[in-house]
């Protein structure tokens, strides 16, 4: 059996630059060091974290002192004010891609446009970012979305960073039609368009593709989408363990991808295991 790893998975930039923030954070601070959230959408390397002091909470209410980490998704302005209200230091770890996708927002919604997100609602990325909006931005998850919305004179197209562009070419042709004049902002992170490309490449190349990432994890899940459009049977895991063997044991070629979120230690032990199923077929 072959493993090919896609020559794009795992760790984004602004996932590692997350990850790197707060483990220096934790080096440096004797207090706890919180996240607004998890940090990422990967449950085994916020467990990781976690072991080194890093503690996830739900809410700021939670943190009574020391430092409080803004997640790679972005949040709510508001956040970072009340959290600084309370006495707490705040380490934003907002991937830079986002920002630049707030900029673009809050800059229509001065202007007077009708902003328009495609993203999954709910979230916490999207609702980052129509937080930016002042709450009124109107969320679309494909161009039959786009087609329910009212006729406007202005409107503004920002992404999700992690949408297919194929998606966000037909939202903006079903959205030239429900507005005079569009402004149009592709803030689909390149990383996320190479890490999809290669993933569908390597899916037509192989026999049988694993999408190795969170569960919670949106763009594992449009890896997962694109390679099984390929036609490849397709298994979307969050760790080596939950690999099975009648997956792959007929099969030549074996493709592994992996979401933005998922570090390479997990990679690794996704194909470690796979190099053991090979090894037991064989011998077997």
């Amino acid at each position: 059996m072959e493993i090919i790893v896609a020559k794009n998975a795992g760790f984004c930039f602004g996932v590692k630059r997350a990850i790197e923030l707060v483990t220096r954070a934790a080096e440096e601070r004797a207090a706890i060091v919180h996240t607004l959230g998890p940090l990422i959408h990967n449950p085994q390397e916020i467990a990781r974290l976690e072991g080194r002091g890093v503690r996830p909470v739900d809410a700021l209410e939670e943190v009574r002192e020391g430092a409080v980490v803004l997640s790679a998704h972005g949040v709510d302005p508001g956040v970072a004010s009340e959290a600084r209200a309370r006495g707490l230091e705040v380490i934003d770890a907002t991937c830079p891609f986002v920002e630049r996708a707030h900029e673009h927002i809050q800059a229509l919604a001065k202007d007077g446009y009708a902003v328009v997100i495609l993203g999954d609602p709910g979230h916490r990325e999207v609702t980052g970012l129509a937080a930016r909006a002042g709450g009124s931005a109107d969320i679309v998850t494909d161009a039959a979305g786009a087609r329910r919305l009212p006729f406007r004179k202005k409107c503004g197209l920002v992404v999700q960073t992690t949408q297919r562009r194929e998606t966000l070419r037909e939202v903006a042709a079903a959205l030239a039609d429900r507005c005079r004049e569009l402004h149009i902002f592709n803030t689909i992170c390149e990383a996320t368009v190479k890490r999809q490309e290669s993933a569908r490449e390597l899916a037509e190349e192989v026999d049988v593709m694993l999408v190795v990432g969170g569960r919670n994890s949106a763009n594992t899940a449009r890896l997962r989408e694109i390679c099984a459009a390929t036609g490849t049977p397709t298994h979307h895991i969050e760790t080596a363990d939950e690999l099975s063997g009648d997956w792959v044991h007929s099969a030549r070629r074996v493709g592994v991808t992996a979401g933005a979120s998922t570090p390479d230690w997990i990679i690794g032990e996704v194909v470690a295991r796979l190099g053991k199923v090979a090894g037991e077929a064989e011998g077997g």
